[in-house]
């Protein structure tokens, strides 16, 4: 009887710890993919990656993966949050990247990379609402953090030795502004780019010798906009990337425009498209009435005009909040709260669909972007013939630079470039045919070579690996104008059908 007393009372304790696990794994579940615990209305979800205060150390992306097994389930229908926090990039999370994938018979020959620069301060306020309070001096020991930080901090006070192109020498080398000013690069936005030139490091110096430890500055070919957050970003990414980080080897030139069109800026047809989408997207925004009534309620909210809230692009404001924890803006009337940002979100979500189906963008894109692809697939043509190239390219640049670019060669189901995107241009020869030559495209890691619009066939047709480099430069030189009816770049710009 006793025996049978003890069996019964161990089968109830072992019901007991049953029921506590499958709780205790639905809940820890249930929390990242929701996201959307608060303890009150106004504030934002926990972020995806768990808490570390600022004396702990970094705990290794692996760890993180392990306690957090849901952060890279993409939920099967668009969610604003899901997306809000990919446009983020919160470092820490384990990234794959396939950058320098390629069969054993191929040599890499050269890389250009065009990033957006890194996490950001708002360029906007909301009016009468308090700004976010957000410290922007480096501090190494302050999540996010990175490896090379502190020495970063320590080299980038000594660039009295580099060669910088107009405005930029003028420019501060890293952000240092205990309340970050408008548009300013935040530390999450230095160890952003510290990563990714790290895994461009890891892919192309120590598994493909692009660059030696004595490399020279005719090897490099560094161009930035002239805003502090391309300029540091770029140099960040430098910084962790190159074997040696040697001021006087550094030569950065300054792009004034932010589509990086250069002396080839004049065209009229590309402002045309430009105008026509700015309307088309006024009318999608006026469609919305989810979305009018969401900007009446947060104007109540922060006392302003409807039109003004409107027009001071609180989803910008938003996205800093969202993006660095901080508790929504509130008034003695109440709270901006989560329900308010889900619905703008959402809104810029459906209006990326609706701007691919009209294909106003994507014209637009074409004119804008030629100049700089027309660069990028030069510089390849010259490699290849065995002319003088650089073999490391980088563009520091802006959303408006990639998002077009990503547009124009036909990357239609990319996402919007987050927060220090990269997208990379690979250049590789066959071995044991040295005529024959090929190109790989990656955005964030992922290969979408065979995505784009003029290898998305051949990889239909052929088991090649890789795309022909003859289809990147016939898509340049020919393909960009027949989709505007047009056989140069002058004659499309310069078109007088609108």
């Amino acid at each position: 009887m006793l025996l049978r007393n003890r069996f019964i009372l161990l089968l109830a304790v072992a019901a007991v710890l049953v029921v506590l696990s499958f709780s205790l794994q639905f809940f820890s579940r249930w929390l990242p993919v929701g996201m959307q615990l608060k303890t009150q209305a106004n504030l934002l979800p926990v972020r995806l990656l768990p808490a570390v205060s600022e004396s702990e150390e970094v705990l290794p992306a692996k760890s993180r993966k392990r306690i957090m097994p849901d952060l890279l389930t993409e939920p099967s229908a668009p969610d604003p949050l899901y997306e809000a926090n990919l446009y983020c990039n919160i470092p820490g999370v384990a990234e794959h990247s396939m950058e320098g994938h390629a069969p054993p018979n191929f040599k890499l020959l050269s890389v250009q990379v065009m990033i957006r620069h890194g996490d950001r301060y708002p360029l906007y306020a909301i009016p009468k609402t308090k700004r976010p309070d957000i410290n922007c001096v480096l501090d190494p020991v302050r999540n996010p953090s990175h490896p090379n930080l502190a020495n970063f901090i320590s080299h980038m006070t000594k660039g009295s030795g580099s060669q910088m192109d107009g405005t930029l020498s003028s420019l501060p080398r890293f952000p240092s502004h205990s309340l970050c000013e408008m548009g300013e690069l935040t530390q999450t936005g230095v160890v952003q780019h510290l990563y990714n030139g790290q895994i461009l490091r890891e892919n192309y110096l120590k598994k493909h010798k692009l660059l030696s430890n004595d490399w020279t500055a005719k090897q490099l070919y560094i161009e930035s906009t002239g805003k502090s957050r391309t300029l540091q970003s770029g140099l960040a990414l430098l910084y962790s990337f190159l074997p040696g980080f040697d001021w006087k080897k550094i030569s950065i030139r300054h792009q004034w425009s932010s589509i990086f069109c250069s002396s080839h800026c004049d065209c009229p047809l590309r402002n045309h498209y430009l105008e026509e989408e700015q309307r088309r997207q006024y009318s999608y925004r006026i469609k919305n009435v989810q979305l009018e009534k969401t900007y009446v309620d947060m104007a109540k909210v922060v006392g302003v005009p409807t039109r003004l809230l409107r027009a001071s692009n609180p989803i910008d404001s938003l996205l800093c909040h969202f993006c660095h924890n901080v508790t929504f803006p509130c008034s003695k009337n109440g709270c901006i709260d989560i329900e308010h940002f889900k619905v703008i979100k959402a809104h810029q979500i459906e209006d990326e669909r609706e701007r691919h189906e009209k294909q106003l963008y994507y014209k637009y894109a074409l004119l804008a972007t030629y100049p700089l692809i027309n660069q990028t697939v030069s510089r390849m043509q010259r490699m290849s013939e065995g002319k003088k190239a650089e073999v490391f390219a980088l563009y520091s640049a802006h959303d408006v630079t990639l998002s077009p670019v990503l547009s124009a060669i036909g990357l239609t189901e990319a996402r919007f470039p987050r927060f220090g995107a990269r997208l990379v241009f690979e250049l590789w020869q066959k071995t044991d045919q040295e005529k024959e030559h090929y190109v790989r495209i990656l955005y964030n890691g992922e290969d979408v070579t065979f995505q784009t619009s003029f290898c998305r066939e051949h990889e239909r047709r052929s088991n090649q690996p890789l795309c022909p480099l003859s289809k990147f430069v016939n898509f340049v030189k020919k393909g960009m104008f027949s989709a505007l009816n047009s056989t140069s770049y002058y004659d499309a710009c310069h078109q007088r059908s609108f």
